[in-house]
């Protein structure tokens, strides 16, 4: 039986890679439409776990191109639409194999800039979505390929602000339920767009450190069960407010490694 009290490093590689492997699985096919960004996570989680060279670098990078549209955004995968989610996803798998040559920079510039409204918002495509994390997903793909001129910034930050709730938390919409995953979106916008002087740091923290119930996990909302995807969403936003030492940072990590699977090999 797999201990609890380490990163079993190699089952999660080996699991990671599997995933890129196994193209006749029903999960494969039925991710299709995401998996631009499944492609950026598994990848981000090998560059941690110093395992980045297992994959094949050269053909993740042509694959992406293939999804580049002349528009200027990407879509999920070959064939699909252009999307502002899988078009973050596509820049940032781009620079971590350091390939950003490849982008038309002017070109996804316009295309980030073409979805956002009047009132500050951005529309994840043409078909009208409206949610904050486009906005987070617009201004950090602005701030990666050096645009953040294409977009206007203080109403990207204004509409944001105005998703701030009674608790300190931001919805995905004014008026929508606070969330840890959102909250992350809206504050990683913030900081990038340079208006953090709307967080109110002291609220906020309190209600992410609330995440952490007794078994050590973290979850997303207020009387849900803990998830490990949590950990990400709510130290991530712990961290941009100075804030990290407001949890038990060791709990914490012991839930993450409880939540290991030795069954599946890495799968967690």
């Amino acid at each position: 039986h797999m201990p609890a009290s380490e990163l079993s490093v190699d089952l999660h590689a080996g699991f990671v890679k599997r995933q890129s492997e196994d193209t006749d699985t029903i999960e494969y096919v039925l991710t299709e439409h995401l998996r631009m960004s499944g492609v950026y996570w598994g990848l981000t989680g090998m560059h941690l776990l110093g395992r980045l060279d297992d994959m094949d670098g050269d053909g993740i990078v042509a694959w992406v191109m293939t999804c580049w549209h002349g528009c200027g955004g990407f879509g999920g995968s070959e064939g699909h639409d252009p999307h502002v989610l899988y078009t973050l996803s596509a820049v940032q798998v781009l620079a971590l194999y350091d390939r950003m040559d490849l982008l038309d920079r002017d070109a996804i510039a316009r295309y980030v800039a073409s979805l956002q409204l009047p009132d500050g918002s951005f529309t994840g495509d043409e078909w009208g979505e409206v949610d904050t994390r486009f906005s987070y997903c617009a201004l950090s793909c602005c701030k990666l390929i050096g645009r953040m001129e294409a977009i206007n910034v203080e109403k990207a930050m204004e509409y944001i602000a105005s998703c701030k709730n009674f608790d300190g938390g931001f919805g995905c919409t004014p008026g929508g339920e606070s969330h840890a995953g959102q909250i992350f979106t809206c504050v990683g916008a913030l900081a990038i767009g340079g208006g953090l002087q709307h967080v109110d740091a002291d609220l906020l923290g309190w209600w992410l450190c609330e995440r952490q119930v007794k078994a050590g996990g973290l979850n997303g909302r207020p009387e849900k069960l803990p998830d490990v995807c949590y950990s990400w969403w709510v130290l991530s936003s712990l961290s941009i407010l100075k804030r990290l030492h407001w949890i038990d940072q060791g709990a914490l990590a012991r839930f993450i490694l409880r939540c290991q699977d030795p069954q599946k090999a890495g799968g967690g």
